[in-house]
């Protein structure tokens, strides 16, 4: 096992991003992702169970959901599976918590604070042709591109995407992917000197600081995310077998199908060609025997119908 916990599980990253004495970690992860268009300085966790939540989304996906001191709401989720309808899924996701702004009283006038839906994939995005690292999507007018409303806001996170190492990471918000991607296989702790948030990362993360009760249910977590994951690749390789069964079943009918018509076509052609062959051959018989009872030379007989002497003296 590792030194640092496996982010992926579901201890993992609330560890790291919904813990209340730490949150100056996901602070910082808010303002890399941000970086250049605003800045949050503080934020406060939110119950949760205020959006809904479905038994298999807790298999699937871990997630914390916070507000900043303006208001604007973070939902941050790391997902280790895509599933059925997904991108409909963060759609729902940020439509509830945009409405539920609409329950404070009857003088609420539509004043709305955005909110941002953050969702770390580990896996490809479905759906999409040309994938990256990471994916924006605004609400804005298809032609211009001019922003129509910037009250939500996705921003998704395609980790297999990145590929790059420690000393190719240019800015914080690949520091903090690389760290996150690689964190249960590091031997130590990169960019603390560089960046003191990486450094308290470093003990908020290390197996060593996790009392005995954390540990245990740190280990359940863990093993839960390794079933999840043999699961996944067990689905996958039935999936791939059943696909190879199906296929050489259906290739097998398809070419008996084939075969049997291509049977059938050069059998009805050989019959015909063989019938009309022994139909031509029986008239020349009967012609020939016609013109040899009126006294018809052999020779000039087998010039007629091109048969041998040898079938004309038979005759």
């Amino acid at each position: 096992m590792g030194k640092f916990i496996n982010p992926f599980t579901d201890v993992g990253f609330k560890r790291i991003f919904g813990q209340e004495i730490n949150k100056d970690l996901l602070v910082d992860f808010l303002n890399a992702l941000l970086e250049g268009e605003r800045q949050v300085k503080d934020i406060t966790f939110l119950d949760k169970e205020q959006l809904p939540v479905f038994e298999d989304d807790r298999k699937l996906i871990y997630d914390v959901y916070c507000t900043d001191e303006n208001d604007e709401q973070f939902i941050v989720e790391m997902q280790n599976q895509s599933h059925l309808n997904f991108r409909s899924r963060t759609v729902y996701y940020l439509s509830q918590a945009i409405a539920r702004q609409g329950e404070r009283g009857s003088k609420w006038m539509y004043d709305l604070k955005a909110v941002y839906g953050v969702f770390f994939l580990n896996f490809p995005m479905p759906g999409t042709k040309a994938h990256k690292l990471r994916m924006d999507i605004v609400l804005s007018d298809r032609d211009t591109h001019e922003l129509f409303s910037d009250k939500m806001r996705y921003i998704f996170i395609e980790l297999p995407s990145f590929a790059k190492e420690e000393d190719e990471c240019v800015n914080d918000f690949e520091r903090w992917i690389y760290v996150l991607k690689n964190m249960d296989t590091l031997k130590r702790m990169p960019f603390r000197a560089r960046k003191s948030v990486f450094e308290k990362l470093e003990e908020v993360v290390t197996l060593s600081s996790l009392t005995r009760a954390e540990r245990e249910k740190y280990d359940e977590s863990l093993k839960t995310y390794r079933d999840r994951l043999a699961e996944m690749a067990f689905a996958q390789q039935e999936g791939r077998e059943k696909g190879r069964a199906e296929g050489l079943a259906e290739g097998m009918e398809k070419g008996l199908a084939e075969g049997m018509e291509k049977g059938l076509a050069e059998g009805m052609e050989k019959g015909l060609a063989e019938g009309m062959e022994k139909g031509y051959e029986k008239a020349q018989l009967k012609n020939a025997r016609g013109m040899k009872a009126a006294g018809i030379s052999p020779e000039l007989i087998a010039q007629i119908t091109g048969l041998t002497p040898e079938a004309i003296a038979e005759l």
